[in-house]
């Protein structure tokens, strides 16, 4: 797919507004133009500004879909898969993830009674930010794709506050900062 191409969407499709994180519905027909395809989701400039299309929707952007259903193998430690997973994850208005972007504080992964569970203790560039509840949620669907993953929790934390030492060396060439 090519960014900043003119597409027209195929059919309703939910989506989520930002940089408010409401939800919203793009109706059939509307004219989008995809300004960032990362993570398996999907920012695209609308009439009314940017708004954030899930994998799930991509056929509405007349894209393939069917990989969002897929349960993802784990090679290696179940907690190097999470930080893997978390790699995939990215605000929709700054091209770097959320690991590069040191938003993540703790990631802990635990196993009683033959059950697998996920704690992730995350940050956001700005306490205000809308898309908050969004990112986490996309961290949390990340980490559950995983094989062997039964439950997982991202909690906002806001303790210590983000700043840009946080951002790897890595973040910071992607956003042209070093």
């Amino acid at each position: 797919m090519n960014s900043n191409t003119e597409i027209q969407l195929s059919r309703d499709c939910e989506a989520v507004q930002i940089p408010s994180g409401h939800p919203i519905t793009l109706p059939a027909g509307m004219e989008v133009v995809v300004t960032q395809s990362l993570g398996g989701t999907y920012t695209v400039a609308t009439p009314g500004g940017l708004a954030r299309i899930d994998i799930k929707d991509a056929d509405a952007l007349g894209l393939d879909a069917t990989k969002a259903a897929e349960k993802i193998k784990v090679e290696g430690t179940t907690q190097d898969a999470v930080w893997s997973q978390l790699k995939t994850v990215f605000d929709p208005e700054i091209p770097v993830n959320v690991v590069d972007l040191g938003l993540i504080y703790d990631c802990s992964v635990n196993t009683a009674d033959g059950k697998t569970s996920v704690l992730v203790k995350m940050t956001l560039t700005a306490p205000g930010c809308g898309m908050g509840p969004t990112i986490a949620a996309d961290a949390k669907g990340k980490i559950l794709a995983l094989e062997g993953i039964d439950d997982a929790e991202v909690e906002l934390v806001w303790d210590p506050p983000w700043n840009q030492s946080m951002i790897t060396e890595a973040g910071k060439m992607k956003l042209g900062i070093l």
